[in-house]
């Protein structure tokens, strides 16, 4: 599913986050390929968000370093935060969004920090990001709290995307869909990244996720990460990771996506 690039987009090393007197990583390495899609997984409390938060600033480390598309994170100085900011998208959990402000408004939020354009191509541009999201038109003038969980992810991810992005992070993209809904979002992901050469850094929790949509798999265990193949993590003899994979939500992944390869429309999204 990659394009066979080695150019890496993140580089982690080293890195230390503690809160207190707690250490949450402890020496986390992790390097991300250009146009994949990676998966970052971990039981409660290893970590999944705090990883995805210090990468994009919202969190210091107490020790290690962070390169973003070339530039060193934590040394950067606040124009060069600024113009790697406008190369990622970030999708929190449930949207996160401006409850005040329309979808139209959330979206055009970035668009107008970074960009001065007429007003007609910004509401022009909106326009495309919400029907790229698979949102209906009308949903432009809709409040969040007037949207329904599915609908407010798909809100957010279309703000992640308003500066077409080279890098999209994706927090718990799937957390609290059905299982339709959480499928139809796997395909919107990897149809966009496809589309758009995206590199997806994506913390979730979802099994089918990593399935349908991960070229490789980064789990935290212990405080440090093992990132490889899902085939690999199937026959690492960790007893978290083992657990993880072979549980019966890991078995009922598997057995998904092997009915998904042998073409079963079953577990095919309609919309496809």
């Amino acid at each position: 599913m990659t394009d066979g690039s080695e150019e890496f987009v993140i580089r982690v090393h080293g890195l230390v986050t503690r809160f207190g007197e707690h250490i949450v990583h402890n020496g986390v390495d992790l390097e991300v390929r250009r146009g994949e899609i990676i998966g970052i997984v971990g039981g409660s409390g290893t970590g999944k968000s705090v990883l995805l938060r210090t990468i994009v600033g919202l969190n210091r480390p107490a020790a290690g370093t962070i390169e973003v598309l070339g530039h060193d994170m934590l040394t950067a100085s606040e124009d060069e935060w600024r113009a790697i900011e406008r190369r990622w998208g970030v999708l929190f959990q449930d949207g996160a969004l401006f409850s005040a402000l329309t979808v139209a408004q959330n979206i055009e939020v970035p668009i107008r920090e970074f960009c001065r354009m007429p007003d007609r191509l910004l509401s022009e541009i909106t326009a495309c990001k919400i029907a790229l999201v698979g949102l209906p038109a009308d949903a432009a003038d809709k409040l969040p709290s007037q949207l329904s969980g599915g609908m407010r992810k798909r809100a957010g991810l279309a703000r992640a995307l308003a500066l077409d992005p080279e890098i999209l992070f994706l927090d718990e993209p799937t957390s609290g869909l059905d299982p339709i809904g959480a499928a139809e979002f796997d395909q919107l992901i990897r149809d966009l990244k496809s589309s758009m050469g995206l590199t997806v850094f994506l913390v979730t929790h979802d099994l089918d996720s990593l399935y349908a949509i991960c070229d490789r798999v980064a789990v935290l265990v212990d405080g440090k990460i093992r990132v490889d193949t899902l085939a690999a993590h199937l026959r690492d003899g960790h007893p978290w990771i083992h657990s993880y994979f072979h549980g019966p939500r890991g078995r009922a992944a598997q057995a998904a996506e092997a009915r998904r390869e042998a073409g079963d429309p079953m577990q095919v999204p309609a919309y496809r």
